[in-house]
């Protein structure tokens, strides 16, 4: 087995890959210790496969807290891993959107499924998860339903501001004027739809374009996207969120093989 870590600012996953293609994940939220959490999908991803870590032959960690992984062999960009586990999973896929819990990033790939450019938002928190993390405890709703919730919107808000300190002040103000939540969902998916969007269309758009990330979970600002945007998201896999994960197992994988075939 191979295996790769990804731990985000707000999840943690972990993917185990063998030789011929299966694969186990495990997602947890990261908490305030990096560390721990990716060794607690490392051990539930373990248990799940029914194996124990000497069965791993090489472990890659990536993502926002990869470098507090004391127990991988190496750490790669979550760029350069989205971009493998997507190509793997959808070899036409040439264009990819990822919001993070404190970024965006949009990357294109080559059609070996290389990274070939990206762009990328990690200077404020608005349109990542933490900002759709904010705006919820201002709605007092769960994160997860905020999807489903937008799209029963026939009057969309328009939020003037993206900034998530201005953005929940302005959706406090619309709850008190009455306007439903649903409306400023709508609203706001809609604007982190034009943020994003914008980024891709200043880098290019390539069919085929898929959306990744555990943001990518939220139907309301996917189906925002693709109106944005003017595009259908291409499939990619039963999990996106996972895909990062996948990407590092499989350079785990590779890195393996590689130094195998070098040996004497």
């Amino acid at each position: 087995m191979f295996a790769g870590i990804d731990v985000g600012s707000l999840t943690a996953k972990a993917v185990l890959i063998n030789e011929v293609g299966k694969t186990f994940s495990f997602i947890k939220e990261t908490g305030d210790n990096p560390k721990k959490s990716g060794e607690k999908v490392f051990e539930e991803v373990l248990r799940k496969a029914e194996i124990n870590k000497a069965d791993v032959k090489h472990i890659i960690g990536t993502g926002y807290g990869r470098i507090a992984l004391s127990f991988v062999d190496k750490t790669v960009t979550e760029l350069t891993c989205h971009a493998k586990g997507a190509h793997y999973l959808n070899p036409a896929i040439r264009t990819l959107i990822d919001i993070g819990g404190q970024d965006s990033k949009v990357i294109t790939l080559n059609q070996n499924g290389g990274m070939a450019d990206f762009v990328m938002n990690d200077k404020c928190a608005a349109g990542t998860g933490r900002f759709l993390e904010v705006m919820a405890g201002a709605l007092k709703l769960d994160l997860k339903e905020m999807g489903d919730f937008s799209l029963r919107s026939n009057s969309p808000c328009v939020i003037n501001s993206i900034c998530t300190v201005f953005a929940e002040s302005e959706v406090i103000s619309l709850l008190a004027s009455g306007r439903a939540k649903e409306d400023i969902i709508a609203g706001l998916h809609q604007g982190i739809a034009k943020r994003v969007g914008n980024m891709a269309r200043r880098l290019g758009i390539k069919d085929e374009i898929t959306f990744v990330g555990g943001v990518s979970k939220n139907t309301g600002l996917k189906s925002a996207l693709e109106t944005y945007l003017e595009i259908k998201f291409a499939p990619v896999g039963e999990d996106p969120q996972i895909v990062g994960a996948l990407g590092a197992a499989l350079f785990a994988r590779e890195k393996y093989f590689t130094e195998l075939s070098r040996k004497p």
